[in-house]
């Protein structure tokens, strides 16, 4: 019995701290992609000379070429995606940190919901949503008699994201974009503390 309790005791801290890097800063910034993250790489970029304009928040061609350019002067892999790596080398060895609700104005109403994540990648989904954007990072599909489309919400550990889409469930439950079908597995089932922010 006092083996199966600290067996049970082991597993649980292996799935808390499972969770807790699932939820951990990291960055993954590459065409398509927009929001706080692209907007943080492309000031950046801007402030060490490799990309002129202004910090748009959209991860385009130019954006890209950047990044590129950025990778090949400091010896790092020439892909135009701004991983963990990449922004380590330019940010001068500093984490990524993602926005908190704060970054919005620090004001939004509080809203519990369970939350579960989908890609354009997962099998048998359109790659477009009920609004007929793409499916990508920054969309959440809901119950739209609960959160109508077009409301921006906050996600602590994601950033914000727009209601595109709709999901096949009802009430306090959010379907959360990423880009890849692994990034979608790898969030799994949570309950989640969101702030609306419209």
């Amino acid at each position: 019995m006092k083996k199966q309790i600290i067996l049970s005791l082991v597993v649980t801290l292996i799935l808390v701290c499972l969770g807790s890097v699932a939820m951990a800063a990291s960055i993954l910034v590459k065409e398509g992609a927009r929001g706080h993250a692209v907007k943080t790489v492309q000031t950046l970029l801007i402030e060490q000379g490799y990309l002129t304009g202004e910090a748009d928040g959209v991860c385009g061609p130019q954006t890209v070429e950047a990044i590129k350019k950025f990778q090949e002067a400091n010896g790092l892999e020439v892909d135009g995606i701004c991983g963990d790596g990449t922004y380590s080398a330019l940010s001068g060895g500093a984490a990524y940190e993602p926005p908190t609700v704060e970054t919005y104005g620090g004001s939004g109403r509080l809203v519990y919901v369970s939350a579960t994540a989908y890609s354009p990648q997962d099998p048998g989904l359109s790659a477009y949503t009920a609004s007929g954007t793409k499916v990508r990072y920054g969309v959440i599909a809901v119950d739209p008699n609960t959160i109508p489309l077009g409301t921006r919400v906050f996600i602590p550990g994601y950033g914000e994201a727009i209601a595109e889409d709709v999901g096949g469930f009802s009430g306090s439950h959010i379907d959360i974009a990423f880009e890849t079908h692994a990034e979608a597995i790898n969030f799994g089932r949570q309950n989640l503390e969101i702030y609306i922010l419209d």
